[in-house]
């Protein structure tokens, strides 16, 4: 065990030592298991997003428990306390979904709470679902202690009729099954098979893109972000992770250190190469803005210009993220970007080590006889696979993924709705048709409230065979699992007079993610006739968490955080020089490499 003085290390937990006046303190703490020597060890939390509601966090307490046995080998006193968690799979297509991203900010303000009000000299978050993750690394910047994160681990495939399922099968099985493209007993086998154990939705969807992405950032130890929940490896690397935050605490070596605005880059860059869900966007920019980083989605345009998409990973592709596991998972992608000067290797992490240091040993070649992960210089895509839209509609911007997609430019006629559950009867009724581009509004941010995913409706379009035929923008968001000619996080959005409020049917529509531009084919006084007449509709909800959070939140353009500058103006949303921006952006044409 490790040698502990508290009062050289000068641990924030140090002051239940001082005096006969934190007695209190010391007696508090003996009931749950102190003696005196462990009043000089750091008290250290471990945030465990354990829960029975969703697959996805259901193998978290073995994890919690590695954790906390690696950080009491070092010499510390681990610290278990629990946060919430929303299932997204579950709550998808439902009213439940509007609770998902305002889960985000309960778990990121709880860890905050806990850890500040208890004093802890560090914190582990063990996080399985989409929202645990960035939740928890909101909280870790806020901190500023000693921090390191813990993925509860992805899903291992289910099985049927010889193939991989997942969770996004089920989806576009009640497509196919709508469309009369498969009987019911097909339908109700994938639904049986498609989760066979616990971890998180095994594509590269929201959750295994940032676990990736936080590995990339220096937050978590290499090579555990793709890791299955079922493996025993996933044990051992979360004892390291208990080790490591004891060696941070000891070291002060801190997040403001280590999620600097090169590793946000990082981030980004193996975002891109892997092919990662838009949401990577929406909670990059609040962890950014949490940090004190300034960054902006145009930072995601100017990364996605210079990085290829090298791996074939589902929804679009493929391959799961135990495959890209098997291949050497995130760090032989790092390997591969710093090899080519697309990352940097200076910046450091929780091991203490630098990113350089870190990929020393890995390869940078191709392990042979696979292709899931292309070279470099032949990539899926030569740019990478997220496209930042702007124009009349967006001035604020919206976020479009291109990967998977055989129509990046369309143009179509408005079918315009104002709720999920419009679209969803509208598409599963047949009035939707090749060519239409449905626009999704009033689900943003501060309209739904809580910026709804919009998997049910893209993945029924799918399952109807409508995929590469209707394009659908909304101020709402889409799940990790959509792919198609689908654009989300429209800003401004509609509830505070954002353009996409002023939309009707008939409108004709240009998505071009070549031009990166997204615009309504009116002129500039029609669309300020249409500002003139519309009113603001009323709050959907008159109390409770929904209400405070859509008095708090801010615009997706921003990460859609609670905490900042909530400033809107609509009459400048229309004068906003967004032909400037446009024409700052690189085009993207030529995205495909054609092999």
């Amino acid at each position: 065990m490790a040698e502990t003085n508290g009062k050289d290390l000068n641990w924030r937990s140090h002051v239940v030592t001082e005096g006969d006046r934190r007695a209190p303190n010391r007696a508090m703490l003996r009931a749950v298991g102190f003696s005196d020597a462990d009043f000089k060890k750091p008290i250290i939390g471990v945030a465990s997003g354990y829960s029975t509601i969703t697959p996805c966090n259901s193998g978290i307490r073995r994890l919690d428990e590695a954790v906390s046995a690696g950080i009491r080998e070092k010499g510390g006193m681990p610290q278990t306390f629990g946060t919430i968690t929303i299932s997204d799979g579950i709550s998808m297509g439902t009213e439940g979904m509007k609770f998902s991203l305002v889960s985000r900010e309960v778990i990121a303000d709880s860890i905050e709470t806990v850890c500040n009000g208890q004093s802890m000299d560090g914190v582990v978050a063990i996080g399985g679902c989409d929202k645990n993750m960035p939740g928890a690394m909101i909280a870790m910047a806020r901190l500023n202690i000693p921090a390191v994160f813990v993925y509860g681990g992805t899903i291992k495939p289910g099985r049927f009729n010889g193939r991989d399922l997942n969770v996004v099968s089920v989806f576009e099985a009640v497509g196919q099954f709508g469309g009369g493209k498969i009987d019911r007993e097909e339908f109700q086998a994938v639904e049986q098979n498609a989760c066979p154990g616990s971890g998180s939705c095994g594509g590269m969807y929201t959750a295994n893109t940032m676990s990736a992405a936080f590995e990339a950032l220096g937050m978590s130890l290499p090579g555990s972000s793709t890791m299955a929940n079922v493996d025993d490896e996933i044990i051992a690397a979360s004892k390291q992770a208990g080790e490591a935050v004891f060696e941070l605490i000891r070291k002060d070596m801190r997040p403001a250190q280590i999620m600097t605005r090169d590793a946000f880059e990082n981030a980004i860059s193996v975002v891109m190469a892997i092919g990662g869900s838009t949401n990577a966007v929406l909670h990059l920019l609040a962890i950014a803005h949490s940090m004190g980083i300034r960054l902006s989605i145009d930072d995601f345009e100017s990364i996605a210009k210079r990085v290829p998409h090298i791996a074939d990973m589902k929804p679009s592709g493929r391959y799961l993220a135990v495959d890209l596991h098997a291949v050497g998972g995130i760090p032989r992608v790092m390997k591969m970007l710093l090899e080519a000067g697309l990352i940097k290797g200076d910046c450091l992490t929780v091991t203490g080590k630098t990113v350089a240091e870190n990929l020393k040993d890995i390869p940078a070649t191709l392990p042979a006889n696979q292709d899931l992960l292309r070279p470099l210089d032949r990539p899926y895509y030569r740019r990478g696979h997220l496209v930042i839209l702007r124009g009349n509609i967006a001035p604020g911007g919206a976020v479009a993924k291109i990967s998977g997609v055989k129509k990046p430019a369309m143009t179509g006629h408005a079918k315009c709705y104002d709720s999920e559950e419009q679209c969803m009867d509208a598409i599963m009724t047949d009035q939707v048709e090749a060519g239409d581009i449905i626009v999704i509004r009033y689900e943003g941010p501060r309209g739904g409230p809580g910026m709804r995913e919009m998997l049910s409706p893209t993945a029924a379009l799918i399952g109807k065979g409508l995929g590469d035929a209707v394009g659908l923008i909304t101020d709402g968001r889409f799940s990790g699992g959509t792919y198609g000619m689908v654009v989300g996080h429209v800003s401004p959005e509609a509830q505070v007079g954002g353009p996409i409020a002023l939309l009707r049917d008939g409108d004709l529509i240009t998505i071009d993610a070549y031009s990166n531009l997204l615009e309504v084919h009116l002129t500039i006084d029609e669309l300020l006739a249409r500002a003139r007449e519309w009113q603001a509709p009323a709050p959907r909800y008159r109390r409770g968490v929904l209400l405070k959070y859509a008095q708090l939140v801010g615009s997706a353009e921003f990460g859609a955080v609670t905490d900042g500058d909530q400033t809107y103006d609509p009459e400048t949303f229309l004068d906003r020089d967004w032909h400037k921006n446009l024409r700052e952006l690189t085009s993207a044409r030529e995205m495909r490499t054609g092999d």
